[in-house]
């Protein structure tokens, strides 16, 4: 293949950042249905694929590694400022048990779905299956932060992102669609039907408006995001490793989702902007992913590994089904907590808003708890598909 037309580093970052910031134009200037199915995140991995295994820019470059290094711990401590444990819990009661039996279903259902497919899959396709665990249990953040610390590829990355927006297409759907056997579903969960009117009452106006985003508030926040994976870097090395699974980088994220699980408990978690910061850098950092892949490699696997991804949520869609039965949780409550794992907040608050649009906010806070527990459930989903590996 000849050179790359764009080499230079400051180049390939403003086509990247091009790319991210036309789709998102794109979505909000059209208002297209397309991306109800396909959301802008989509577009904005598989273009950098084309470009890369095209020649227009490279596949490798010292960008690359510069925002692997500084751009993902940085959103992911920006991304957790927002979450507000105590105040789901406090509103969902029992429908956070439901939530938490979805999550199990994922790191259960990571290793029987990678059992069933690995033999069609290379040798370290188990690491795909954790970056996925980590979207389906918080977002596309955790995912990116699960991959870099389990050293996943971005080709691997790749197949990780067709399955979830393939499964997506499929299960918010369904979700949503489940509204229309609340009867049959609250008959199987013995439902008490004063649940819901508590729930109603209950979640009020959760959603706080932070105020205006000032100079300030970026300074704090580039402050915060670089002094605390700094940090977590320092006592990472000091951590005790078990390779492949805690080595270095694995060791910083969690130490990085730990720091900013503590300072959403502080006033930090009032700086206006920190969401919107974050996921600008998500965007940005899932381009890259996509210039990192090699499409061939995409090409072979992925079939068979969309194949495994639905194996993977029937198991999810079971343990929450059981979860509801046992706590007794409306249909309503379950649908959310589902599309909080496997759709995240992009998703959670579309699925609320079907079943019942006063339900919105606490879909917010679950889809957060998602973000939280993300990076811990994800790594022991990759842990037992890495065991899995060896059989």
């Amino acid at each position: 293949m000849d050179d790359p037309v764009v080499t230079s580093p400051v180049g390939v970052l403003a086509v990247l950042a091009g790319i991210a910031s036309f789709f998102l134009y794109l979505e909000r200037k059209t208002q297209w249905r397309l991306f109800h199915y396909l959301p802008p995140i989509v577009f904005v991995y598989a273009l950098p694929v084309i470009f890369s295994n095209t020649g227009l820019i490279p596949t490798r470059c010292l960008l690359f590694d510069l925002l692997g290094d500084v751009l993902l711990p940085m959103f992911l401590l920006l991304m957790l400022l927002d979450v507000d444990v105590l105040s789901a819990v406090r509103i969902m009661g029992k429908g956070i048990f439901v939530m938490l039996f979805g999550t199990a279903g994922v790191i259960l259902g990571a290793p029987i779905a990678y059992w069933l497919v690995k033999n069609r899959l290379g040798p370290d396709a188990w690491k795909a299956f954790g970056a996925l665990a980590g979207s389906w249990i918080g977002g596309t953040a955790n995912m990116t932060a699960v991959a870099k610390g389990i050293g996943a590829s971005d080709a691997e990355c790749g197949l990780a992102i067709i399955a979830d927006n393939l499964v997506y297409l499929i299960w918010i759907p369904v979700l949503i669609g489940s509204k229309n056997f609340s009867r049959w579903f609250h008959r199987f969960a013995r439902v008490d039907e004063q649940r819901i009117a508590a729930l109603e009452r209950a979640s009020g106006d959760l959603l706080q408006d932070k105020g205006p985003f000032d100079v300030r508030h970026f300074l704090y926040l580039l402050f915060l995001g670089l002094f605390f994976p700094w940090l977590a870097t320092q006592l990472a090395g000091r951590m005790p490793r078990a390779e492949p699974i805690l080595t270095g980088q694995s060791w910083k994220i969690l130490w990085v989702t730990t720091f900013g699980i503590l300072l959403s408990l502080t006033s930090a978690k009032r700086i206006p902007g920190s969401h919107q910061v974050a996921v600008a850098m998500v965007y940005l950092y899932v381009a890259k992913m996509g210039a990192s892949a090699d499409l061939r490699e995409l090409a072979d696997k992925a079939a068979w590994f969309i194949l495994g991804a639905y194996v993977w949520i029937a198991v999810h869609g079971v343990l929450c089904l059981i979860g509801a039965r046992l706590f007794r949780v409306d249909v309503h409550s379950t649908a959310i907590a589902s599309a909080a794992n496997i759709g995240g907040i992009a998703s959670a608050p579309i699925v609320a808003a079907c079943h019942n649009e006063k339900l919105v906010p606490v879909s917010v806070l679950m889809a957060l708890i998602g973000y939280a527990i993300g990076n811990y459930g994800a790594l022991a989903a990759a842990t037992l598909c890495y065991w899995v590996s060896g059989w």
